[in-house]
C-alpha cells in the first residue's frame, strides 16, 4: 500500500513538471508591430530602428532625364520579422549634396507588387544633376536608407506627338514667341500686347485631351473686348471663322460685362450652325494677382471648360460642358495659341496685355505635377 502512495506521488510530480515545461514553452504571441519594433533598442549602425530592408532605387537611376514630372520608384522595405504596412520618406539632393526636397512621411503610391513610387511635388532646378534616396517607417521608427541614385531634372519642355509640356518658368519655351513678349523670373512668360502671343504647332492632331494652363495678371480692367486665354485652330487662318475653333475667353474692360468668361469650340464646319458650340457666359471676378488655373477638355460629342483659383485643386469660379455634334474634333494641323492672333474682331479681340503663362499641359493623359504647383 505504501509502495502505490509512492507510485502515485512520483506520477503527479512528473505530470507538474510537464505542464510547467510546457507553460515555459509557449509565451505570448508577438505582434506584428512589436516584431519590427523595440522600443527599447538602440539604433543600428546605419541609424535605422525600424527592422526592414532598404529600398532599392529602380527609376531613375545612372543619370536619366525623366519627361514631365519627376516621380522617383523603389523596391517596397520588407519587415523582416513580420509583414508590416511601411511608409515611405523621399530625400532629393542636388550637385553639391545639398538636400533640395523631402516628402515627409508618404504612403508612396503602388507601382506594380513589389515597388512604390512617390512623385515629386516641389520645385527643382530644371536640367541640373541631382541624387535621390528613400527609407520605410512605420509607427516613428524609421528603415535603412537605400543607396542613392543619379539623375538629371527634366529638361524643361517638350512637343511630343500630340502632347505638350512646357512650364515656362524656367525662362524658356518650347513654342514660338510671337510679338512682344518677356520673361519674368520664376513666374513664366508675359504677353505684352494684343497681337503677342506664344503658338505651338503639334506634330499629330490631340483628337481627345485636355489643354489647361495657369495664368495670372488679368483682371476685369484688362484691357480688350472679347478677349482670349487660348487658341486652338486648323492651320494659320483668321481663328474666329476656323473651321476647328476652339477658344477660350475673359473678356476685357470694353466689353459690355467685363471679366466674363465663355468658350466657343467648331467642329470641322464653320458654316454650319450645328457644329458651333458655346459654353455658357457668366461675369467672374478675377485678381490681377492671383494665379488661375484655365482647363479645356474635349472628346467626341463632348467639351467642357473650368477656372479654377490657385491651382488645379483650388475652388472653381467658372463650369460649363456642352455636348457637342458627334463630329470628332480633328484639326490638321493642329495649332495651339496661348492668346490669340488678331482675327476679323481685331486686336483687342486677341490677346490679353499682361497676361503671364506658365505650366502649359496638352495631352490625353492626365496633367502632371508641375514644379510648385
Amino acid at each position: 500500500m505504501h509502495f502505490k502512495k509512492l507510485a502515485i506521488c512520483a506520477c503527479v510530480g512528473t505530470l507538474a513538471l510537464i505542464v510547467a515545461c510546457g507553460k515555459q514553452q509557449s509565451p505570448s504571441p508577438i505582434s506584428p508591430s512589436s516584431a519590427a519594433v523595440d522600443p527599447g533598442a538602440s539604433a543600428a549602425a546605419d541609424g535605422s530602428t525600424l527592422k526592414v530592408t532598404a529600398p532599392t532605387p529602380v527609376s531613375p537611376i545612372n543619370n536619366q532625364q525623366p519627361d514631365g514630372s519627376l516621380v522617383l520608384t523603389a523596391t517596397k522595405a520588407r519587415g523582416k520579422f513580420a509583414d508590416i504596412p511601411v511608409s515611405y520618406e523621399f530625400e532629393v539632393f542636388n550637385a553639391s549634396n545639398q538636400r533640395v526636397y523631402t516628402s515627409g512621411v508618404t504612403g508612396g503610391a503602388a507601382s506594380g507588387s513589389d515597388n512604390v513610387s512617390h512623385t515629386v511635388g516641389g520645385s527643382l532646378e530644371f536640367d541640373q544633376p541631382h541624387t535621390w534616396r528613400a527609407r520605410g517607417v512605420f509607427q516613428g521608427a524609421v528603415g535603412p536608407w537605400s543607396s542613392t541614385a543619379a539623375f538629371r531634372t527634366p529638361s524643361g519642355g517638350y512637343i511630343r506627338g500630340a502632347e505638350i509640356f512646357d512650364p515656362l518658368s524656367n525662362g524658356r519655351t518650347v513654342g514660338t514667341p510671337v510679338g512682344p513678349t518677356q520673361f519674368v523670373s520664376g513666374r513664366g512668360i508675359e504677353l505684352m500686347a494684343h497681337e503677342a502671343r506664344v503658338t505651338y504647332v503639334m506634330p499629330e492632331t490631340l483628337v481627345e485631351g485636355e489643354l489647361s494652363v495657369m495664368v495670372t495678371g488679368i483682371d476685369e480692367g484688362s484691357p480688350g473686348d472679347k478677349s482670349k486665354i487660348f487658341t486652338m485652330q486648323e492651320g494659320f487662318g483668321d481663328p474666329t471663322t476656323n473651321d476647328y475653333r476652339f477658344t477660350v475667353e475673359k473678356r476685357g474692360r470694353s466689353y459690355v460685362v467685363p471679366g466674363a468668361v465663355t468658350w466657343r469650340m467648331i467642329t470641322g464646319n464653320a458654316s454650319d450652325q450645328g457644329s458651333i458650340n458655346d459654353g455658357f457666359r457668366t461675369g467672374v471676378s478675377f485678381s490681377d494677382e492671383r494665379w488661375y488655373f484655365w482647363k479645356a477638355s474635349w472628346r467626341n460629342g463632348f467639351a467642357s471648360v473650368e477656372v479654377r483659383e490657385d491651382g488645379p485643386n483650388g475652388r472653381v469660379i467658372y463650369s460649363s460642358s456642352k455636348t457637342t455634334n458627334g463630329h470628332p474634333y480633328r484639326p490638321a494641323p493642329h495649332v495651339v495659341h496661348l492668346g490669340q492672333p488678331p482675327g476679323r474682331g481685331g486686336p483687342e479681340d486677341a490677346s490679353i496685355p499682361g497676361a503671364i503663362y506658365k505650366n502649359v499641359w496638352v495631352s490625353a493623359r492626365p496633367r502632371p505635377n508641375f514644379p510648385g504647383e
